[in-house]
């Protein structure tokens, strides 16, 4: 270089107006994208078969899981969760009515907290001080899902709700998804947990675990159903056993890792029930890693 040749300027920094005038245009390419996702959800409702429920949960956590790996930048991990989440509720309700029942057995118990941060704030909720009365207002077709707490293992026989999972009539009931899905938990979020039930099978969402309940003799112990379910390659995660007093069988509740359906051979390996396990639903594995 010549050293009498003038040195280029640097280019000046943008202004505030030169950046706010950025923003607008990424707001709008952004609502461009919404408005074209809303048509292509659109197309998506007229392929699917005509009464068949919208809600995938399933679906909803691979989606979320694909954004979170993908995700790089200053903007916060757990923001996308959130964003996805309202999206959702939002997509699934153009494709039908989308009302959410929930077990608020108390007064401020944090299940309606919970059922509003994960299905939007625009998503109706109705409040029910029992399982058993959010269960039926899936079963007569007036909400979508039901939010109920996560099964216990000393609860009263009025607040063990799986075990209606395991006789019911038509319309079959399964779990389909569990909540948070998101951790972990900011100061002020919903801390409980819980299980959505819903009136159709689950959608695996590719890591999964899968719900199965039994009837059981009377004198089953803990041990031999471990024993039986490792034998069977169904090494359990978590276990309930119930025994009511009175009663003439005992009731189980096992988790196991992985998406299990009823034509799963593994079953019917599980010789110590009075008839196979039922598959009482499944549900995705939250997202408990919220680090950038």
């Amino acid at each position: 270089m010549s050293s009498t040749e003038p040195i280029a300027d640097a280019p000046p920094a943008p202004s505030l107006t030169d950046l706010r005038a950025q923003l607008d245009r990424v707001d709008d390419a952004i609502h461009d994208l919404l408005m074209r996702r809303a048509e292509v959800v659109g197309e998506v409702a007229r392929l699917v078969a005509r009464g068949k429920v919208a809600f995938r949960p399933g679906r909803e956590a691979e989606i979320i899981r694909r954004l979170l790996a993908r995700h790089t930048g200053a903007l916060p991990r757990r923001v996308l969760p959130r964003l996805w989440r309202e999206l959702f509720a939002a997509t699934t309700a153009m494709q039908g009515s989308l009302v959410i029942a929930v077990c608020e057995p108390a007064p401020a118990a944090g299940f309606l907290a919970c059922a509003r941060e994960h299905f939007g704030a625009l998503t109706p909720l109705h409040a029910h001080t029992s399982p058993a009365r959010a269960i039926a207002e899936v079963s007569a077709g007036s909400a979508t899902a039901a939010v109920l707490p996560l099964p216990q293992e000393e609860e009263p026989a009025a607040a063990a709700w799986w075990t209606t999972l395991l006789h019911q009539d038509e319309p079959r009931m399964y779990v389909v998804a569990r909540l948070p899905f998101w951790a972990p938990r900011t100061d002020g979020a919903p801390q409980v947990q819980a299980l959505v039930v819903a009136a159709a099978a689950p959608d695996p969402s590719g890591r999964d675990r899968t719900l199965l309940g039994f009837d059981l003799p009377a004198e089953m112990s803990r041990a031999r159903l471990s024993a039986a379910c490792a034998a069977a390659r169904l090494t359990p995660a978590a276990m309930i056993l119930r025994r009511d007093p009175a009663a003439r069988i005992a009731q189980g509740l096992i988790e196991v890792d992985g998406y299990v359906t009823e034509d799963d051979a593994r079953l019917a390996a599980l010789a110590v029930t009075t008839a196979q396990p039922l598959v009482l639903g499944a549900y995705a594995v939250p997202v408990e890693n919220d680090a950038p």
